[in-house]
């Protein structure tokens, strides 16, 4: 067995997803924790953890600049996969194209419908409700340079029940995301899909 694939988590909020990739990992480990936005929970979770955790702040008109540091800071723990677990940061397409095939973001819905800029949190849950679906699930994939917008990987589907809340939605649908997003790291740490990918193959479907 080789060693566990190093790999860099990106948050902006309690960390919940943090925590449960922590404790989760194996065939990986958590080398650096990036944090856009000082004293949320995520840095609690990452210190009880015992990993190493960086604020970078936003990014505001220096995006390329801010973003180069967030890369220096990737390389020097020696960062093979980026993921994003609710980071609200909009990042560049020079940090897109750097990173491409080597990260990826978590999302709360069936991607293409309900991403892109402003959906987010409770807002994409409204939506879907909104809209009278009634299948809505979480999506992993491929970080580019549009929001939302890369190569889907895997797909967790989950139903949307009558009297559904944009909270009670998100109860249901929070566990299967966190459930899918590490079945996908563990993919890309056991070699089960390669690194650099190219998001070549059909998603991944899960009931």
């Amino acid at each position: 067995m080789g060693s566990p694939l190093p790999i860099a988590v990106f948050a902006s909020g309690e960390g919940t997803t943090l925590d449960a990739i922590a404790r989760a990992a194996g065939d990986y480990r958590i080398v650096l924790v990036v944090v856009d936005r000082p004293g949320i929970g995520a840095l609690e979770v990452a210190r009880r953890h015992g990993l190493p955790a960086i604020e970078v702040g936003r990014p505001g008109t220096e995006r390329d600049a801010w973003a180069a540091r967030i890369t220096r800071a990737l390389e020097s723990h020696g960062v093979e996969l980026v993921v994003l677990a609710g980071f609200l940061s909009i990042l560049p397409p020079s940090w897109a194209e750097r990173w491409a095939g080597r990260a990826i973001n978590t999302h709360p819905s069936l991607l293409p419908r309900f991403g892109g800029r402003g959906m987010y949190g409770l807002k994409v849950h409204a939506a879907v409700i909104a809209s009278g679906a009634t299948e809505s699930g979480a999506t992993v994939h491929l970080v580019t340079e549009a929001t939302d917008a890369g190569p889907p990987i895997a797909q967790a589907r989950v139903p949307v029940r009558p009297g559904d809340s944009p909270e009670t939605l998100r109860a249901r649908i929070h566990p299967a995301e966190i459930e899918l997003l590490i079945g996908t790291i563990r993919d890309f740490a056991t070699g089960a899909r390669p690194l650099p990918y190219s998001g070549a193959r059909a998603p991944d479907r899960r009931p």
